[in-house]
């Protein structure tokens, strides 16, 4: 697939704080308005909702309400020290929801984002028209490390606080040089760049490694099979080692009816970033 990023007009997004939980609001960036069902878009592991821009603004052209999230921890949420766990994230989702509105939504989360939405399906069927994983969704680490102790250290965040912000967005511009520039600018959202120059991830240390915890405790295998709304899982063509993991997961689901399966060739983890235009009309397609 080949990226033709999403159309240029100007589309205003409204910015809310969602109280989920006592002294906990989530940020919120809502494409209002559209006739078409609504979209929940939750990012992955240490990034941030503005990763979702260019879907977002194809939905909301196609008619759609949306809203992108900022998970607890992440990018302008709150960052308790508690709550780091799947009911938590998924309680939080369904505030949201309540919040703005949302009956019955298009769940969309990208890697980690997407076990979070196929975990709130499972748990809440009757409040999701249909869910998606974007690269993600059946992330079951602990088949690749069997050992807590070996995920973390091969997973754990690089130490990138300190780093010049300017040295960090032309890694990401000479890694990617697909991207577009807003998609480049909104990776660069999951930093916050402080006066001198210099960057540290909005979601600390600490709170990444409970996540990362989480995520590889979570058993999403144990779950596909007895969801009860249809399914799209969106997987990257990409050898970064994890592509037979990849495949293996793809397998394990292809042959379920409420199951759908695209690739994305050359695709890069971050497919939400890279085909923004052409992820939203997959999404788009059967709402």
């Amino acid at each position: 697939m080949r990226n033709t990023g999403t159309e240029s007009r100007q589309i205003a997004v409204r910015e809310r704080q969602v109280v989920v939980d006592e002294r906990v609001a989530l940020h919120v960036r809502v494409w209002p308005g559209g006739d078409g069902p609504p979209f929940l878009l939750v990012h992955g592991l240490a990034s941030n909702c503005r990763t979702w821009n260019g879907v977002a603004t194809r939905l909301h052209e196609l008619g759609h309400a949306v809203a992108a999230v900022d998970q607890r921890g992440h990018g302008l949420s709150d960052k308790p020290d508690e709550g780091y766990d799947f009911p938590t994230l998924c309680r939080d989702q369904l505030r949201v929801m309540d919040a703005l509105g949302f009956d019955r939504p298009v769940v969309a989360g990208q890697s980690f984002g997407g076990n979070v939405m196929l975990e709130l399906a499972h748990r809440a069927p009757e409040r999701v028209a249909r869910m998606a994983g974007v690269d993600g969704g059946l992330i079951e680490l602990s088949r690749q490390f069997p050992r807590w102790d070996d995920c973390a250290a091969a997973m754990a965040p690089p130490p990138l606080a300190g780093t010049p912000a300017a040295d960090v967005e032309e890694w990401l511009r000479r890694e990617h040089p697909e991207w577009p520039d807003d998609g480049i600018a909104a990776t660069m959202g999951n930093f916050e760049v402080l006066p001198d120059g210099t960057l540290r991830p909005w979601l600390g240390r600490n709170l990444h490694m409970r996540l990362l915890r989480a995520l590889w405790e979570h058993r999403p295998s144990k779950l596909v099979n007895d969801l009860h709304v249809p399914v799209l899982f969106a997987f990257a063509d990409l050898d970064d080692g994890f592509a037979e993991a990849r495949r293996r997961m793809a397998a394990g689901v292809e042959g379920l009816a409420h199951v759908r399966v695209e690739w994305f060739s050359p695709g890069d983890h971050d497919l939400h970033v890279q085909y923004p235009g052409q992820l939203a009309e997959l999404l788009h397609e059967g709402s």
